[in-house]
């Protein structure tokens, strides 16, 4: 006998009751949401990556473009999301997981997410937001004072200031760069004479105003790609993002950073903003940023800083002089879901001077109006949701000695598991670890010994072969669901410049282990050996060399 398949009825009172909160300890919603936190438990428990399913299946429980036109009870759909959802995510925050920038979380954050969801804050405007407003600036002025140490007088004066800003909070760090940019433009193609400004009259007529041919913000090889979409955004154009040179360490060569800004202003090309790396994406390095610093000063031009990454090292006493010459930086991008382990979605742009951001200062009768202390009207983004709180929390829970800790863990880490690589024969450290990251490539011990006596050709089809194997390897790797590791392009001077592809380590969830970093090892070499054929090409032309 086939039992009846219960359905819900549309009805404005069925829909009443979703909008109300439970009556008690027995209510549905209240035991759904009980089995809910279980459920999700057990999957950060026992998960590592995801329950392994391809791509293709999974967007089979996904295919259907049609809106339901019949509602699901909630307990139904629950069931669907951690079947269908839930069972195939990827767990962040496992210890094995050591691939990305994509924080591990602190529990407490979890419960915490509640108030942020239940009371739905709204940080455009004080109207829909009340004490989430000036909570939000005082996370802003904690970060700015953390890179520019201002005394207390200045807080005082500026924090709540109705006609000042901080800085801004945004949903990342692409958002909190192009603001950087946006704020380093229009202060650059400001209101002159009878000109109303780039804001008002648009880049045609700002460009014909001043005289210029064309903007430029210079960034290292190794920027941000975020900064290609800034430089699209902003009317400056993808080709008007100058490339500077690095050096052997990945970071910024300041003499040919001050060749680019010589060559553009004979073109008439105004240079609007120099971007220095704190912590590159790829190996974590550190732009020179007191010598950058110097350069922006004598030229007149606006210092960025991406610390995306890197800007929570200034919570370590012992690490922070990684960053020195951040403090002179115009404006500062940071990420509180990279190291200060929040969720994702949490953003920060921080400028040195208060008044800087007025140049891209909107406001609207109906909402945004002159002399309120809306936060909206001096970001890029209008609603959004209180972030900052989760922010605030953390700070005060963890506090800063406690995120020194947690930094301090991670730089340490990264070395001794650099040193653990060194030591292996079949292994290579590509990139030195400067903050938590790290980069390094599987090669048969043979195959170092016949770089060392291979010419130029050779040595170039030996990397191609090995960096089919790296690719392998990661992938094999990603696919068994142990652990992982991400895997990126450099071009290294022990390789002659080449492009090679490595392994990518990011250190900084403080649950792994050491030991869970000599397994990763040994399950790379594993996964190596189950490639003979290629492993053969290897030695066949690795073998030919060293006989030569």
């Amino acid at each position: 006998m086939v039992s009846e398949q219960k359905s819900a009825d549309v009805s404005f009172e069925s829909l009443l009751r979703i909008f109300t909160v439970p009556e008690g300890p027995d209510s549905t919603l209240t035991q759904i949401e009980a089995k809910l936190s279980q459920n999700l438990n057990e999957f950060l428990r026992e998960h590592i990556v995801a329950e392994e399913k391809p791509l293709k299946e999974i967007e089979k429980s996904f295919s259907n473009p049609a809106i339901p036109e019949e509602p699901q009870f909630v307990s139904d759909h629950t069931e669907h999301l951690l079947d269908t959802l839930v069972a195939h995510s990827v767990h962040t925050s496992s210890p094995s997981f050591i691939g990305h920038m994509t924080s591990a979380l602190p529990y407490f954050l979890m419960p915490l997410s509640k108030i942020m969801i239940a009371l739905n804050q709204n940080l455009v405007k004080v109207e829909t937001s009340k004490a989430f407003t000036p909570l939000e600036r005082q996370v802003l002025g904690m970060l700015h004072r953390l890179i520019y140490n201002d005394s207390e007088s200045f807080y005082s004066q500026w924090m709540h200031s109705a006609q000042h800003s901080l800085g801004a909070f945004c949903s990342g760090g692409t958002v909190a760069n192009i603001t950087a940019l946006w704020v380093a433009r229009n202060n650059v193609l400001r209101a002159d004479g009878d000109f109303n400004g780039v804001e008002k009259e648009g880049l045609f007529k700002a460009m014909l105003h001043y005289g210029y041919k064309g903007l430029a913000v210079l960034v290292s090889e190794r920027g941000h790609y975020s900064l290609k979409k800034a430089a699209d955004v902003l009317g400056i154009g993808q080709e008007g993002l100058i490339s500077v040179k690095t050096d052997a360490d990945n970071r910024l060569c300041p003499k040919d950073l001050k060749t680019k800004i010589a060559e553009l202003k004979e073109q008439s090309i105004k240079p609007i903003a120099v971007v220095g790396v704190a912590g590159t994406t790829e190996t974590g390095n550190i732009d020179p940023l007191e010598e950058m610093a110097a350069i922006c000063q004598a030229e007149h031009c606006h210092f960025h800083v991406d610390a995306a990454w890197g800007g929570a090292t200034l919570m370590s006493n012992h690490y922070r002089h990684l960053l020195r010459g951040i403090e002179h930086a115009d404006s500062v991008t940071i990420d509180a879901h990279k190291q200060l382990y929040i969720p994702m979605g949490a953003g920060m742009v921080l400028f040195k001077k208060p008044d800087v951001m007025n140049s891209i200062e909107h406001h609207a009768q109906y909402i945004l109006r002159k002399g309120s202390k809306d936060l909206g009207s001096r970001t890029l983004e209008g609603s959004r949701s209180g972030m900052a709180m989760l922010v605030y929390a953390a700070m005060h829970i963890i506090s800063r000695p406690g995120y020194e800790l947690l930094i301090n863990q991670g730089i340490d880490k990264a070395k001794q598991f650099a040193e653990l690589i060194s030591k292996q024969p079949d292994f290579e450290l590509v990139s030195e670890p400067e903050l938590c990251l790290l980069t390094y490539r599987y090669i048969p011990e043979a195959v170092k010994c016949a770089l060392e006596k291979a010419n130029s050709a050779d040595k170039a089809e030996l990397n191609n072969l090995v960096n089919e194997l790296t690719k392998f390897i990661q992938k094999k790797q990603r696919e068994t669901g142990k652990s992982f590791v991400s895997r990126t392009r450099l071009n290294p001077n022990q390789w002659d410049r080449m492009a090679v592809i490595v392994f990518r380590v990011v250190l900084a969830n403080p649950l792994t282990s050491f030991d869970i970093l000599e397994s990763v090892i040994e399950e790379q070499r594993d996964i190596a050996s189950q490639a003979p054929k290629l492993l053969g090409r290897i030695m066949d032309l690795t073998n030919q060399i060293i006989h030569s």
